[in-house]
Protein backbone atom coordinates (compact mmCIF):
# COMPACT_ATOMS: atom_id res chain seq x y z
CA UNK A 1 0.00 0.00 0.00
CA UNK A 2 1.34 3.43 -0.96
CA UNK A 3 2.44 5.46 2.06
CA UNK A 4 0.95 8.89 2.59
CA UNK A 5 3.22 11.76 1.65
CA UNK A 6 4.94 13.44 4.60
CA UNK A 7 5.08 17.24 4.23
CA UNK A 8 8.60 18.62 4.01
CA UNK A 9 7.54 22.11 5.08
CA UNK A 10 6.33 22.91 8.62
CA UNK A 11 2.88 24.55 8.84
CA UNK A 12 2.97 28.31 9.44
CA UNK A 13 1.45 29.84 12.54
CA UNK A 14 -1.67 30.87 10.61
CA UNK A 15 -2.18 27.50 8.89
CA UNK A 16 -5.64 26.99 10.39
CA UNK A 17 -6.74 30.44 9.26
CA UNK A 18 -5.52 29.81 5.71
CA UNK A 19 -7.32 26.47 5.55
CA UNK A 20 -10.54 28.10 6.80
CA UNK A 21 -11.00 30.16 3.63
CA UNK A 22 -14.53 29.70 2.29
CA UNK A 23 -14.97 27.78 -0.99
CA UNK A 24 -16.30 29.71 -3.96
CA UNK A 25 -17.91 27.89 -6.90
CA UNK A 26 -15.89 28.92 -9.94
CA UNK A 27 -18.70 29.38 -12.46
CA UNK A 28 -22.28 30.46 -11.99
CA UNK A 29 -24.42 27.87 -13.75
CA UNK A 30 -27.49 29.93 -14.58
CA UNK A 31 -26.58 30.38 -18.25
CA UNK A 32 -24.44 27.28 -18.64
CA UNK A 33 -27.14 24.97 -17.33
CA UNK A 34 -29.93 26.61 -19.33
CA UNK A 35 -31.88 23.82 -20.99
CA UNK A 36 -35.34 23.94 -22.49
CA UNK A 37 -36.52 20.75 -20.78
CA UNK A 38 -40.21 21.08 -21.77
CA UNK A 39 -39.17 21.37 -25.43
CA UNK A 40 -36.86 18.35 -25.33
CA UNK A 41 -39.34 16.33 -23.27
CA UNK A 42 -42.04 17.07 -25.82
CA UNK A 43 -39.73 16.06 -28.66
CA UNK A 44 -38.83 12.83 -26.84
CA UNK A 45 -42.46 11.87 -26.37
CA UNK A 46 -42.96 10.88 -29.99
CA UNK A 47 -39.47 10.18 -31.21
CA UNK A 48 -38.78 7.21 -33.48
CA UNK A 49 -35.69 5.08 -33.79
CA UNK A 50 -33.90 5.47 -37.14
CA UNK A 51 -30.67 3.57 -36.63
CA UNK A 52 -28.29 1.79 -34.31
CA UNK A 53 -24.65 0.79 -34.02
CA UNK A 54 -23.32 -2.15 -32.03
CA UNK A 55 -19.95 -1.50 -30.39
CA UNK A 56 -18.28 -4.90 -29.85
CA UNK A 57 -16.50 -5.67 -26.59
CA UNK A 58 -12.98 -4.21 -26.50
CA UNK A 59 -13.61 -2.33 -29.75
CA UNK A 60 -14.74 1.10 -30.90
CA UNK A 61 -17.25 2.31 -33.46
CA UNK A 62 -18.16 5.71 -34.91
CA UNK A 63 -21.68 7.01 -35.54
CA UNK A 64 -23.41 10.15 -36.83
CA UNK A 65 -26.20 12.13 -35.18
CA UNK A 66 -27.94 15.01 -37.01
CA UNK A 67 -28.62 18.18 -35.04
CA UNK A 68 -31.99 18.05 -33.34
CA UNK A 69 -31.92 14.26 -32.97
CA UNK A 70 -31.37 12.08 -29.93
CA UNK A 71 -28.94 9.26 -29.28
CA UNK A 72 -28.74 6.68 -26.54
CA UNK A 73 -25.89 4.54 -25.25
CA UNK A 74 -27.45 1.32 -24.00
CA UNK A 75 -26.20 -1.56 -21.86
CA UNK A 76 -27.36 -4.74 -23.62
CA UNK A 77 -25.66 -7.84 -22.20
CA UNK A 78 -23.86 -7.04 -18.94
CA UNK A 79 -22.09 -4.32 -16.94
CA UNK A 80 -19.88 -2.40 -19.33
CA UNK A 81 -18.21 1.01 -19.35
CA UNK A 82 -17.91 3.10 -22.53
CA UNK A 83 -15.61 5.98 -23.47
CA UNK A 84 -17.28 8.66 -25.61
CA UNK A 85 -15.76 11.23 -27.98
CA UNK A 86 -17.75 13.84 -29.92
CA UNK A 87 -16.83 16.09 -32.84
CA UNK A 88 -18.62 18.70 -34.93
CA UNK A 89 -19.77 16.74 -37.97
CA UNK A 90 -18.29 19.36 -40.30
CA UNK A 91 -15.17 20.33 -38.34
CA UNK A 92 -13.05 17.90 -36.32
CA UNK A 93 -11.28 20.84 -34.65
CA UNK A 94 -14.45 21.46 -32.64
CA UNK A 95 -14.61 18.59 -30.20
CA UNK A 96 -15.84 17.69 -26.73
CA UNK A 97 -14.09 19.65 -23.95
CA UNK A 98 -14.30 17.46 -20.84
CA UNK A 99 -12.38 19.91 -18.64
CA UNK A 100 -14.74 22.82 -19.29
CA UNK A 101 -17.75 20.53 -18.97
CA UNK A 102 -16.43 19.48 -15.54
CA UNK A 103 -15.86 23.11 -14.52
CA UNK A 104 -19.30 24.28 -15.67
CA UNK A 105 -21.21 21.33 -14.23
CA UNK A 106 -19.50 18.77 -12.00
CA UNK A 107 -17.11 15.83 -11.89
CA UNK A 108 -20.00 13.55 -12.92
CA UNK A 109 -22.82 14.52 -15.28
CA UNK A 110 -26.44 13.50 -15.65
CA UNK A 111 -29.83 14.71 -16.89
CA UNK A 112 -29.82 18.42 -17.78
CA UNK A 113 -26.05 18.74 -17.98
CA UNK A 114 -24.48 19.65 -21.29
CA UNK A 115 -21.34 18.51 -23.10
CA UNK A 116 -19.38 21.59 -24.19
CA UNK A 117 -17.06 22.03 -27.14
CA UNK A 118 -13.43 23.11 -27.24
CA UNK A 119 -12.11 26.65 -27.55
CA UNK A 120 -12.56 28.88 -29.44
CA UNK A 121 -16.04 27.50 -30.15
CA UNK A 122 -17.36 26.82 -26.62
CA UNK A 123 -20.97 25.87 -27.17
CA UNK A 124 -23.16 22.93 -26.14
CA UNK A 125 -22.62 19.93 -28.39
CA UNK A 126 -25.14 17.67 -26.64
CA UNK A 127 -27.48 17.83 -23.66
CA UNK A 128 -28.23 14.81 -21.46
CA UNK A 129 -31.99 14.29 -21.63
CA UNK A 130 -32.41 11.01 -19.71
CA UNK A 131 -30.25 8.84 -17.48
CA UNK A 132 -31.52 5.61 -15.94
CA UNK A 133 -28.63 5.70 -13.45
CA UNK A 134 -29.42 9.14 -12.04
CA UNK A 135 -30.67 7.38 -8.87
CA UNK A 136 -27.07 6.49 -7.95
CA UNK A 137 -25.94 9.94 -6.88
CA UNK A 138 -22.77 9.71 -4.79
CA UNK A 139 -22.09 6.65 -2.66
CA UNK A 140 -20.32 6.20 0.69
CA UNK A 141 -16.94 6.16 -1.08
CA UNK A 142 -17.72 9.46 -2.79
CA UNK A 143 -18.09 7.75 -6.17
CA UNK A 144 -20.57 8.75 -8.88
CA UNK A 145 -21.44 7.62 -12.41
CA UNK A 146 -20.60 9.16 -15.84
CA UNK A 147 -17.42 11.05 -15.03
CA UNK A 148 -15.56 13.79 -16.84
CA UNK A 149 -12.49 13.35 -14.62
CA UNK A 150 -10.49 10.56 -16.19
CA UNK A 151 -8.90 10.70 -19.60
CA UNK A 152 -9.15 7.30 -21.33
CA UNK A 153 -7.05 4.18 -21.00
CA UNK A 154 -4.24 4.42 -23.54
CA UNK A 155 -1.32 2.29 -24.74
CA UNK A 156 1.28 4.91 -23.84
CA UNK A 157 0.45 5.01 -20.14
CA UNK A 158 0.07 1.23 -20.14
CA UNK A 159 3.55 0.89 -21.65
CA UNK A 160 4.94 3.33 -19.07
CA UNK A 161 3.42 1.51 -16.08
CA UNK A 162 3.32 -2.13 -17.17
CA UNK A 163 6.05 -2.27 -19.80
CA UNK A 164 3.89 -4.06 -22.37
CA UNK A 165 1.96 -3.08 -25.48
CA UNK A 166 -1.83 -3.42 -25.55
CA UNK A 167 -3.76 -2.38 -28.65
CA UNK A 168 -7.37 -2.31 -27.43
CA UNK A 169 -7.13 0.57 -24.97
CA UNK A 170 -9.99 3.05 -25.42
CA UNK A 171 -7.61 5.59 -26.99
CA UNK A 172 -6.68 3.09 -29.70
CA UNK A 173 -10.29 1.95 -30.19
CA UNK A 174 -11.49 5.55 -30.61
CA UNK A 175 -8.66 6.32 -33.02
CA UNK A 176 -9.46 3.33 -35.22
CA UNK A 177 -13.17 4.21 -35.15
CA UNK A 178 -12.54 7.80 -36.25
CA UNK A 179 -9.99 6.72 -38.85
CA UNK A 180 -12.55 4.35 -40.39
CA UNK A 181 -15.30 6.98 -40.33
CA UNK A 182 -13.14 9.72 -41.89
CA UNK A 183 -11.06 7.41 -44.10
CA UNK A 184 -7.86 8.65 -42.48
CA UNK A 185 -4.63 6.83 -41.64
CA UNK A 186 -4.39 5.91 -37.95
CA UNK A 187 -1.66 8.50 -37.35
CA UNK A 188 -3.73 11.30 -38.88
CA UNK A 189 -6.83 10.42 -36.85
CA UNK A 190 -5.03 10.01 -33.52
CA UNK A 191 -4.50 13.75 -32.74
CA UNK A 192 -8.26 14.29 -32.96
CA UNK A 193 -9.00 11.80 -30.17
CA UNK A 194 -9.55 13.60 -26.90
CA UNK A 195 -10.50 13.23 -23.24
CA UNK A 196 -13.79 11.44 -22.84
CA UNK A 197 -17.09 11.18 -21.07
CA UNK A 198 -16.69 7.92 -19.15
CA UNK A 199 -20.18 6.55 -19.73
CA UNK A 200 -21.47 4.22 -16.96
CA UNK A 201 -18.07 4.37 -15.20
CA UNK A 202 -18.22 4.67 -11.39
CA UNK A 203 -15.36 6.79 -10.07
CA UNK A 204 -14.23 9.15 -7.37
CA UNK A 205 -11.23 10.30 -5.36
CA UNK A 206 -9.84 8.54 -2.29
CA UNK A 207 -10.38 10.45 0.95
CA UNK A 208 -6.77 10.15 2.14
CA UNK A 209 -4.75 11.22 -0.92
CA UNK A 210 -7.52 12.27 -3.30
CA UNK A 211 -6.33 9.77 -5.89
CA UNK A 212 -8.61 8.90 -8.78
CA UNK A 213 -10.26 5.49 -8.33
CA UNK A 214 -12.78 3.30 -10.11
CA UNK A 215 -15.17 0.66 -8.84
CA UNK A 216 -17.60 -1.79 -10.43
CA UNK A 217 -20.21 0.07 -12.44
CA UNK A 218 -23.85 -0.22 -11.30
CA UNK A 219 -25.04 -0.39 -14.93
CA UNK A 220 -27.21 -3.35 -15.93
CA UNK A 221 -28.77 -4.48 -19.23
CA UNK A 222 -31.50 -2.05 -20.21
CA UNK A 223 -29.87 0.97 -18.58
CA UNK A 224 -29.09 3.88 -20.90
CA UNK A 225 -27.98 7.48 -21.04
CA UNK A 226 -29.65 9.67 -23.66
CA UNK A 227 -28.44 12.84 -25.36
CA UNK A 228 -29.95 15.56 -27.54
CA UNK A 229 -27.59 16.57 -30.37
CA UNK A 230 -27.30 20.36 -30.32
CA UNK A 231 -25.22 20.35 -33.52
CA UNK A 232 -24.43 17.80 -36.24
CA UNK A 233 -22.24 15.25 -34.48
CA UNK A 234 -19.76 12.54 -35.24
CA UNK A 235 -19.43 10.32 -32.19
CA UNK A 236 -17.10 7.47 -31.34
CA UNK A 237 -17.62 5.01 -28.51
CA UNK A 238 -15.22 2.43 -27.10
CA UNK A 239 -16.43 -0.56 -25.08
CA UNK A 240 -13.64 -0.36 -22.51
CA UNK A 241 -11.36 -3.41 -22.06
CA UNK A 242 -11.94 -2.97 -18.33
CA UNK A 243 -15.53 -4.23 -18.63
CA UNK A 244 -17.33 -2.81 -15.58
CA UNK A 245 -13.97 -1.37 -14.42
CA UNK A 246 -14.26 -3.10 -11.06
CA UNK A 247 -10.72 -4.49 -11.18
CA UNK A 248 -8.47 -3.18 -13.95
CA UNK A 249 -8.16 -2.32 -17.61
CA UNK A 250 -5.74 -2.30 -20.56
CA UNK A 251 -5.65 -6.10 -20.84
CA UNK A 252 -7.87 -9.02 -21.85
CA UNK A 253 -8.63 -10.21 -18.32
CA UNK A 254 -11.95 -8.47 -17.56
CA UNK A 255 -15.31 -9.81 -18.70
CA UNK A 256 -16.45 -7.37 -21.37
CA UNK A 257 -19.74 -6.82 -23.18
CA UNK A 258 -20.90 -4.90 -26.25
CA UNK A 259 -22.77 -1.60 -26.08
CA UNK A 260 -25.45 -0.27 -28.43
CA UNK A 261 -25.84 3.26 -29.76
CA UNK A 262 -29.37 4.12 -30.86
CA UNK A 263 -30.32 7.16 -32.97
CA UNK A 264 -33.78 8.73 -32.71
CA UNK A 265 -35.63 11.30 -34.80
CA UNK A 266 -37.86 13.67 -32.76
CA UNK A 267 -41.58 13.82 -33.34
CA UNK A 268 -42.42 15.86 -36.43
CA UNK A 269 -42.68 19.61 -35.72
CA UNK A 270 -41.73 19.10 -32.06
CA UNK A 271 -38.66 21.31 -32.54
CA UNK A 272 -40.24 23.93 -34.78
CA UNK A 273 -38.24 27.13 -34.41
CA UNK A 274 -35.32 25.44 -32.66
CA UNK A 275 -31.79 26.25 -33.84
CA UNK A 276 -28.36 24.91 -33.01
CA UNK A 277 -26.47 27.14 -30.56
CA UNK A 278 -23.97 29.53 -32.13
CA UNK A 279 -20.27 29.35 -31.40
CA UNK A 280 -18.84 31.77 -28.83
CA UNK A 281 -19.18 35.41 -29.83
CA UNK A 282 -15.99 36.44 -28.05
CA UNK A 283 -14.36 38.94 -30.40
CA UNK A 284 -10.79 37.81 -29.81
CA UNK A 285 -7.69 39.70 -28.76
CA UNK A 286 -7.62 43.41 -29.62
CA UNK A 287 -4.81 44.54 -31.90
CA UNK A 288 -1.40 45.33 -30.52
Amino acid sequence: MRELKVPSSPPPADAAERRAAKPVVVYRLDAARLNDAPLSDDARSGMGKIGETIVPAREGRAFDVPAGHFFRIVSIEGPQVGDLNLWNGANLSERFFSGKTRALHATHVSTGDRLWSSLPYLRPMATITHDTLDWYGFDADGAGVHDVIGTRCDPYTNRLINGVDYHHCCHSNLTRALAARMKLPFGDAEPHVHDVLNVFMCTGFTRDEHRYFMKASPVRPGDFIEFFAEIDLIGALSACPGGDCGAGHSNDEALCHPLRVEIYRPREDALAGWRSPAVSDYAGEPPG
